[in-house]
């Protein structure tokens, strides 16, 4: 592919946002090796593009100008071969359009999380903290599938449009064994929930699984102070 033309300094901001964040989930240790996939949807002259890593890239060594971009049927135009995962990503979009960045990483009490035993397979987690419930939310778990299988998008596509149906806001999902998918309106919320969530399967780990959850009275009064669905 061709290296990034001459693009609106808004899609540059993006990219370099990307490789910004990449950077700080890496050396973190969210992510390692050339695992892991950023993306952000972008406002084209067609009506919307995709930013995304490209297939094999290590997320703490992302340059700008190799970042795969993509118009709004998929087809990409330029950059370094894109990651399998942009199907997956595209899907994410189309089911939540307020979303505008998605992340996935191989976190590592996540994955352990599915490695022991989820809480539910509707709901990882019970809700054990304040934020957790502010910022993250219910997070079902998707059976395990070939990394960028067709039946992983399928399945989380239909958990986005299930908890439409329910007027519940979903922003998380967790592939078994893989790691979990985030997304948000914009690229530092996303970071933010994926943190919140890793932290949150931390302690429930490190909780031996004996931590009291939140009642349903509690769980109520965050949603209504705050607001939420």
């Amino acid at each position: 592919m061709n290296r990034m033309p001459d693009v609106p300094a808004q899609w540059l901001t993006h990219a370099q946002a990307i490789c910004e964040t990449g950077e700080s989930l890496f050396k973190r240790g969210y992510v390692h090796g050339s695992t892991g996939n950023i993306s952000v949807k972008l406002d084209v002259p067609s009506g919307t593009g995709y930013l995304m890593t490209p297939t094999d890239a290590c997320l703490g060594q992302l340059q700008a100008h190799r970042l795969a971009f993509l118009d709004h049927n998929g087809q990409q135009l330029f950059g370094d071969p894109v990651s399998k995962a942009q199907r997956l990503h595209r899907a994410i979009y189309e089911a939540d359009p307020a979303a505008s960045a998605v992340i996935h990483t191989h976190s590592h009490y996540l994955v352990l999380l599915t490695l022991l035993g989820v809480w539910r397979v509707d709901s990882i987690l019970p809700f054990i903290t304040p934020y957790q419930v502010m910022k993250v939310g219910r997070v079902p778990l998707i059976d395990y599938a070939l990394p960028g299988d067709e039946q992983v998008v399928l399945a989380v596509s239909e958990e986005i449009k299930q908890a439409a149906s329910k007027n519940e806001l979903l922003r998380a999902v967790m592939c078994d064994r893989l790691g979990p998918q985030v997304w948000h309106q914009s690229l530092s919320q996303a970071q933010a929930l994926l943190e919140e969530l890793e932290q949150t399967a931390r302690l429930w780990i490190d909780g031996r699984s004996l931590i009291e959850p939140l009642s349903p009275a509690q769980i109520k009064a965050l949603r209504q102070r705050f607001l939420l669905r």
